[in-house]
């Protein structure tokens, strides 16, 4: 059932958001968490996108009812990471404005400096069991 799902929604049309996705499924210390785009019809299903100012700007984590956004859900990533990338969680001790203000401004500037997508991301037969929807 996809609401006892650790979900990890992110920008299928960003470099820098699939490259992110790359790293987490390589760094992950066990097999928890899921992933789907934002663009996809689960985000739509699960994610309330008027909570958010720009909902398509971040990484969205959706666990137990509850949605992420912005840099909360990159350090509620980095908890499920292997030592020392899960030492990123610790970051939450900077206050949330300065932390969302970096966050945003990189999201702002990531398809100039990354690149974008022409289509959204192909799961490969090895990522199947990682990716929903």
């Amino acid at each position: 059932m996809l609401e006892n799902e650790i979900i990890v929604f992110f920008d299928g049309y960003c470099n820098l958001c699939n490259r992110s996705v790359d790293f987490i499924i390589r760094k992950e210390k066990r097999d928890i968490l899921k992933f789907a785009s934002l663009q996809s019809s689960i985000a739509d299903k699960l994610i309330n996108i008027n909570e958010f100012e720009t909902i398509g700007d971040s990484i969205v984590v959706y666990n137990e009812g509850k949605v992420l956004a912005y840099s909360d859900a990159a350090l509620f990533v980095s908890r499920f990471l292997n030592w020392p990338y899960n030492l990123i969680q610790y970051s939450r001790f900077i206050p949330k404005a300065f932390r969302d203000k970096a966050y945003k401004f990189i999201a702002k500037n990531r398809y100039n400096w990354f690149g974008k997508k022409e289509t959204c991301r192909l799961i490969t037969d090895k990522e199947k069991g990682k990716f929903l929807g």
